[in-house]
């Protein structure tokens, strides 16, 4: 009897030592916000409301995860140029919709259902559809001056509770988004929601 609780002691003992080598996945949804920023040497930029919606993953253990995600955005920037008497000489909108693939690094801390994340990682950016308004001084700029694709790097932190996420990450470009001199690099905030699937 001592015999067989011994052998069911160290049988439970491995069981549990090689789910614990083994790593975590989940799955998910995610939408949320974007406040972007495009840089731009020719007049003052302002932020622009956007969006995002898509899926990620997340395969880990011991306290580090990988999180490639892939997911739908809005983004781009308001200019606005002012001559020497102040009056508004420029303005427009340039806006893009992107599909989004960030590969983040990241690192976790909690108790039960609840954790406190980190993270950080490269992004690209394949542009799906580019939309330019504006006056004389903005449609000057052809729609194929604009790079089919950009990258960047995110990071920022999470919370997630039981199967709902929360991250801020803010993204800063890593390339200019057109050809012309003017037009830089893309920043942005991102505010989501999501929902672990499994």
């Amino acid at each position: 009897m001592r015999k067989i609780l011994l052998l069911g002691m160290v049988m439970l003992g491995l069981g549990k030592a090689a789910s614990a080598q083994l790593p975590s996945f989940n799955l998910g949804l995610k939408a949320g916000l974007n406040f972007a920023k495009l840089e731009s040497d020719f007049a003052s930029d302002e932020n622009r409301l956007g969006y995002q919606a898509g899926l990620w993953a997340r395969v880990g253990g011991g306290g580090f995860y990988v999180q490639p995600e892939a997911y739908l955005a809005g983004k781009g920037g308001e200019f606005k140029s002012e001559n020497t008497e102040g009056a508004i000489n420029a303005e427009g909108k340039v806006r893009f919709t992107t599909l989004d693939v960030p590969v983040l690094l990241g690192t976790k801390v909690g108790v039960g259902p609840v954790n406190v994340r980190f993270m950080a990682g490269p992004v690209v950016s394949f542009v799906l559809d580019k939309d330019l308004s504006g006056n004389d001084v903005l449609d000057a700029y052809r729609k194929d001056s604009y790079k089919d694709q950009n990258w960047g790097a995110q990071f920022g932190a999470g919370v997630d509770i039981s199967k709902i996420t929360l991250d801020l990450r803010y993204e800063a470009g890593l390339t200019d988004v057109s050809d012309s001199d003017v037009l830089k690099k893309q920043n942005l905030w991102q505010l989501s929601l999501g929902f672990k699937i499994l």
